[in-house]
């Protein structure tokens, strides 16, 4: 399932969601502007080396500088490929305005790096001796999505299924679309440990890590319906599409 639109109508623009899409780019474009060698050194200085928090864990004295707290931000902004950059786009831009509306830019910008920080925190903890370089901000959309889940199960998705290269459409409910999307990193996360218990291609334990930070947070820090408005899980009401169709 591949989803490409989200019904939740929303009022305010999304200022912020644009700005993390546009500094995601950039970031990118200033990837591939780099030699093999400098974009290795960017890698290892900015994206998350889990063995490089053991090792400071297990010294005598944890003295963390901000050489080893920048990482934890900085790994979200950074991407392995097109093809990476452009899902985590897409999925941010279709989920994060929703977000953004509910609550408020300032506050969406604090959850959003939060639920980044959670799941990096999540993947040290899962791959504290991979030296390879975690990087991406599917851990942060993860929490967006676990957000969106949350405030609205019963919200529609609209997904594209190809069945022998016919694309077919198809409507289905967040907790469905959203809570099977999180059942498939949680089952890959645990053949991850279970197989290669030393080193993690993907990233599994920073998407469950930023689903369940997502998930918790939101409802603590949601506008209140007298600063927005009295919405519902569906936002389906009276029979009106998001357009204000019948």
């Amino acid at each position: 399932m591949f989803p490409i639109r989200n019904t939740v109508p929303t009022r305010y623009p999304p200022v912020i969601t644009w700005v993390l899409i546009a500094t995601n780019c950039i970031a990118f474009l200033f990837e591939i502007s780099l030699s093999p060698y400098e974009l290795e050194q960017l890698l290892y200085q900015f994206a998350l080396v889990p063995a490089r928090y053991s090792e400071i864990l297990a010294s005598d004295e944890i003295n963390p500088v901000i050489d080893d707290v920048l990482p934890l931000f900085t790994m979200m902004f950074l991407h392995g490929g097109w093809l990476h950059l452009i899902l985590n786009m897409w999925t941010l831009w279709l989920f994060g305005p929703t977000i953004e509306d509910r609550l408020g830019h300032s506050r969406y910008l604090a959850f959003y790096l939060t639920c980044g920080v959670v799941a990096s925190v999540a993947h040290i903890f899962f791959n504290p001796v991979s030296i390879v370089p975690a990087l991406g901000a599917s851990g942060a959309i993860a929490g967006v999505l676990g957000s969106y889940m949350r405030l609205f199960p019963l919200a529609r998705v609209v997904v594209v299924v190809p069945i022998l290269f016919i694309p077919l459409f198809f409507e289905v409910y967040a907790f469905f679309y959203v809570g099977f999307w999180f059942l498939m990193q949680v089952l890959q996360g645990m053949l991850d440990l279970a197989v290669t218990p030393t080193r993690a291609d993907v990233a599994w334990w920073a998407h469950i890590g930023g689903f369940v930070a997502g998930f918790a947070l939101v409802p603590l820090i949601v506008q209140s319906e007298r600063r927005y408005r009295a919405y519902y899980r569906d936002e389906g009401v009276l029979g009106f599409d998001p357009e204000g169709r019948m």
